[in-house]
């Protein structure tokens, strides 16, 4: 547990110093340049500057071990961040969108970009891929849905960059530095938009719902294996960061031992963890075979997940 928690704060102060770097060199280039689109790339990776340091203070957060008060631990702390760094990310790529559609009503006259705009976006391009690659491995490594996150954000990054870096190459070749302002909405739209996908996720998890339902084939399924064990239904399941807390009940013989109930509910958990990665939990409740309670009304039956795939 140390080793990984190491493991990520090292992940965080790489993409810090390296984000650093490029947003400095970015947003200062982009001033001398006369590029609002490196201008805006800059603001982007000045962003993903605050989403590490989030990571980081995360990461520490999600290491603590359960008490009274955070009973389930504190891994729901990442599904916060997430939220947050969705909120940070909309707000950079909407001031950019502001500023653009501005600068485009004032149709103020423009000085074509300097060349220095493109070799700073090229530069930057090779970095936030470097980034991305290192981010991924440490994030596999660990099995880390944040750092995995935050690597497919340094991707996203590379594509806003290659766009800025078209966008230039046709200001030159076309004489036309407005597409230079138009190359920086685009790019403001794509922030907005991978700011609301991120938001969505997360909200997803803060419902307590599921993305993948193929994961309720996989518990019936496994409750098959365990003799005894009939008629799972009332299935919950919810995410903690990226581990599964499962909730069920299963009806046994009613003339069995109690000890017997117990060991069929074990083998049904064991059965779970076997099937499926990352589960934080498994809670089982026993009924009578036959039994009926028509106050039930949350959860997933074979019957009512079937109507949901058709």
């Amino acid at each position: 547990m140390h080793e990984r928690s190491a493991e990520l704060r090292r992940a965080s102060w790489i993409g810090i110093v390296g984000n650093v770097v490029l947003a400095t060199l970015k947003v200062t280039i982009g001033f001398i340049a006369g590029s609002f689109a490196v201008i805006g790339d800059g603001i982007d990776t000045l962003s993903d500057v605050l989403t590490y340091f989030i990571t980081l203070f995360t990461a520490r957060i999600i290491s603590k071990p359960p008490d009274c008060k955070y009973p389930y631990g504190y891994k729901r702390a990442e599904t916060i961040a997430t939220k947050i760094l969705a909120f940070i990310i909309f707000f950079a790529g909407a001031q950019l969108l502001i500023s653009t559609i501005s600068r485009l009503i004032e149709g103020e006259a423009r000085e074509m970009p300097s060349v220095i705009a493109i070799y700073v976006t090229i530069f930057s391009i090779a970095g936030k891929f470097i980034l991305f690659f290192w981010q991924s491995r440490i994030g596999k490594k660990t099995d880390s849905a944040m750092i995995l996150a935050n690597a497919r954000n340094m991707l996203n990054d590379v594509i806003i960059s290659s766009s800025v870096l078209i966008g230039l190459i046709f200001a030159f070749i076309l004489k036309m530095p407005i597409l230079d302002t138009i190359t920086a909405m685009g790019v403001s739209f794509w922030i907005i938009w991978v700011a609301f996908g991120i938001y969505r996720e997360s909200s997803l998890e803060l419902m307590d719902g599921v993305k993948d339902i193929s994961i309720y084939n996989k518990i019936f399924k496994s409750v098959d294996q365990v003799e005894g064990a009939l008629n799972p239904h009332r299935i919950r399941v919810r995410k903690i960061a990226n581990m599964f807390l499962i909730a069920l009940d299963i009806e046994v013989d009613q003339d069995i031992r109690v000890i017997s109930a117990h060991e069929i509910a074990k083998q049904v958990e064991n059965s779970l963890k076997k099937n499926i990665e990352n589960i934080y939990d498994v809670l089982i409740h026993i009924e009578p075979l036959g039994n009926v309670e028509k106050d039930e009304l949350y959860g997933i039956s074979k019957e009512n997940l079937q109507v949901k795939q058709s």
